[in-house]
């Protein structure tokens, strides 16, 4: 096993547990019913995957403190109970088999890693969500290191934990392209290179599953993933990948 890099080991194993949904949506959502909810609210398998009917809701709805009111009325999941209702009580308006009477372990931190993230760490039964939110000093130290970063870039941090000990990080990501969406997961060792960077959904664009670019990216630190030059879907994927790989570093090293 490769050793860890003490500053990376005090920026890992300093992270204290917080909320594991997209982190606006988490925050509004935590102000309007007073509990923080998992990231299956809003997406279909966790942080950074699509959103299901209820996330689609709130962005018709204003993706605001206002869109609570506006699609509290709707039955989103379509399970007889309206999202508000769901909501306050508990149980999860963006998944038919939670209910008011029912809601189901959609809260626990178990219920909260993505089955993609989980199967890239095959053995691992802990781990660590972690919202990163950018502060105006990240934004600044992203574009140091040759990254655009913005507050639609925050996101949901997977840390598997070994012995209680992290071993790694991943992160799903949207990549955009000539107006169409696909996402991407891309994991890390204990010393933030890069091991992997996999397609999840690519149906808009059926080209982007075997690109020979995401091999350029593999044993990279996240500190030095190559900057995007053009505009070509290589570019798109290319400029995602640097984002991605910054937000991780720049959130786990001001930890």
């Amino acid at each position: 096993m490769k050793t860890l890099l003490p500053a990376t080991l005090i920026a890992l194993a300093s992270i204290s547990l917080p909320a594991a949904a997209e982190p606006a949506f988490a925050r509004l959502y935590q102000q309007q019913f007073g509990y923080t909810p998992s990231c299956n609210a809003c997406h279909k398998d966790g942080g950074g995957t699509p959103v299901n009917p209820y996330g689609e809701a709130f962005k018709t709805g204003g993706m605001n403190a206002a869109a609570w009111e506006r699609i509290a009325g709707l039955d989103s999941d379509g399970d007889g109970h309206g999202n508000g209702v769901e909501a306050s009580a508990r149980a999860n308006p963006g998944s038919s088999r939670s209910t008011p009477a029912a809601p189901g372990d959609w809260l626990d931190i178990a219920s909260l890693v993505p089955q993609e993230v989980q199967a890239a760490f095959p053995g691992v039964r802990a781990y660590l969500p972690r919202d990163a939110l950018l502060t105006e000093s990240d934004i600044a130290r992203a574009k140091g290191l040759g990254a655009t970063l913005t507050r639609d870039d925050e996101n949901t941090l997977y840390i598997p934990l070994v012995d209680r000990r992290p071993v790694g990080t991943a992160l799903i990501f949207p990549v955009h392209h000539q107006g169409k969406t696909f996402f991407l997961l891309m994991t890390t060792d204990r010393q933030l290179r890069v091991e992997t960077v996999s397609v999840l959904n690519s149906r808009q664009l059926p080209e982007a599953e075997d690109h020979p670019v995401y091999a350029d990216f593999i044993g990279i630190a996240l500190d030095a993933l190559p900057r995007a030059t053009g505009d070509d879907l290589a570019a798109a994927i290319t400029r995602a990948v640097k984002n991605a790989g910054t937000l991780i570093y720049v959130r786990l090293k001001s930890a």
